[in-house]
């Protein structure tokens, strides 16, 4: 499965919201951006996309930004990729006989994909990313 830059970082952005639900304020582009190495534009159209499709939320102003437009437990990785890339990877059609048992296998693959990130929360992604505390 190949994922866009742009999918790569909506999903950055995301989890970033997540871990900042709790707190009940919007999270500034800028922090995020900063924080992930993803340039303020590219991210801002990302979010614009994001909100478009009820994932986030927006607050104008000196103390505005981004947050989850719902709990982050109820926002599946594949809700954000579907966003932004879309929803159809499906393989081309075979051209042989012999091709079919292939294709048949690709679309098992793409199904278990399927199936792991619309089972894979943006509060799992969160928690996974919280940084360990490996002090003695």
């Amino acid at each position: 499965m190949k994922v866009s830059a742009k999918a790569e970082y909506a999903c950055l952005a995301v989890i970033a919201l997540a871990s900042r639900y709790l707190l009940d304020k919007p999270v500034p582009i800028r922090e995020i951006a900063e924080s992930h190495g993803i340039p303020e534009t590219f991210l801002t159209q990302i979010l614009i996309r994001l909100k478009g499709a009820g994932l986030v939320t927006s607050t104008r102003g000196s103390s505005g930004g981004y947050r989850l437009a719902r709990d982050p437990g109820e926002i599946s990785l594949g809700d954000v990729l579907r966003v932004i890339d879309g929803g159809d990877h499906s393989a081309r059609a075979p051209r042989r006989a012999s091709a079919v048992v292939l294709s048949q296998l690709w679309e098992q693959i793409q199904a278990s994909q399927v199936h792991i990130l619309n089972h894979t929360s943006i509060a799992q992604l969160a928690e996974q990313s919280k940084t360990p505390d490996w002090t003695i």
